[in-house]
């Protein structure tokens, strides 16, 4: 039986969407597996989420934005969005949820974390809805 999956979107999967799936993969211990990705992704990962993840033990440094595909949306058992309903650009009608996360773009570090520890308590909501405890 496959492991269920989860697609993570936001405009430029440089921050929210990519906290979501680090998380959801850290917390799911390959019982169901995340990716993400944007709808005009940037080149990089926001500086002050690669901080924030750190701090709390998470290496995110290695994750690139991603472009939103038909075939991802196709393919994932549970879509959601992050603050899609605030941007036009982001399709939030694709989505079973949209979790109306503030944007880390041009936020300071205590506030990308609080974003994080936010994200973090949703994606742990999300897994035990899925029938999985979180590992963490």
């Amino acid at each position: 039986m496959p492991v269920p999956t989860a697609l993570f979107i936001c405009v430029h999967n440089a921050g929210r969407s990519q906290i979501a799936e680090a998380l959801f993969n850290a917390y799911a211990g390959g019982k169901a597996v995340a990716t993400s990705a944007g709808v005009e992704p940037v080149g990089a990962l926001n500086l002050n989420v690669i901080a924030a993840m750190r701090e709390a033990g998470y290496d995110v440094r290695s994750q690139r934005p991603k472009l939103l595909t038909d075939e991802m949306i196709e393919a994932a058992d549970h879509v959601i969005t992050l603050g899609c309903m605030e941007d036009e650009a982001c399709p939030a009608v694709l989505a079973e949820d949209d979790w109306g996360i503030d944007d880390p773009a041009g936020a300071p570090l205590p506030k990308v974390m609080q974003i994080r520890d936010e994200i973090a308590r949703r994606v742990r909501k999300l897994l035990r809805e899925m029938g999985i405890e979180p590992v963490r």
